[in-house]
């Protein structure tokens, strides 16, 4: 099974990079994380938040891997703990299928793309920007893959 995070946005600062790449080394073989950049729509006075977000979501359904477990970010979606996560990549891995989590523009996304996503989560209550969301969902992965594996990357 593999886990791709599919991120609107490009051209992140180097150390987000390297943090994103870190956790992303520090999975297991048969659990990869990768990432698939999705190119922003260009932004102008004469194209509204919504043209944006349809345009967005376009490209984000090409980049969707067929069958997968569609998970939106969303500030609105389900608080999880990390345990509950780890509780729910137990069930996914269980599931077989790969998982695409989805981060969206500036704009957030499109209303009926997240309407046909299996789940909706939220990170935290807090506004993050777009690249250290990438980080901060890798970092729970791998730790959500540690809790599960009984390694001792988290301590209770």
């Amino acid at each position: 099974m593999r886990l791709f995070i599919l991120a609107v946005g490009h051209k992140m600062p180097g150390w987000i990079e390297t943090a994103f790449a870190e956790y992303a080394k520090r999975m297991p073989p048969e659990l990869r994380i990768e990432l698939k950049e999705i190119k922003p729509e260009q932004r102008s006075n004469s194209r509204t938040a919504e043209t944006v977000m349809a345009a967005e979501a376009q490209r984000i359904d090409a980049a969707l891997p067929r069958g997968c477990r569609f998970v939106c970010l969303d500030e609105r979606g389900q608080d999880l703990t990390t345990m509950r996560l780890a509780q729910s990549l137990t069930a996914w891995q269980q599931d077989g299928r790969d998982v695409a989590f989805v981060i969206g523009g500036a704009d957030g996304l499109d209303p009926a793309l997240k309407a046909r996503a299996d789940t909706l989560i939220r990170l935290s209550s807090l506004t993050l920007p777009h690249g250290m969301v990438r980080v901060l969902l890798a970092e729970q992965l791998y730790r959500a893959w540690s809790i599960n594996a009984n390694h001792p990357y988290h301590r209770v």
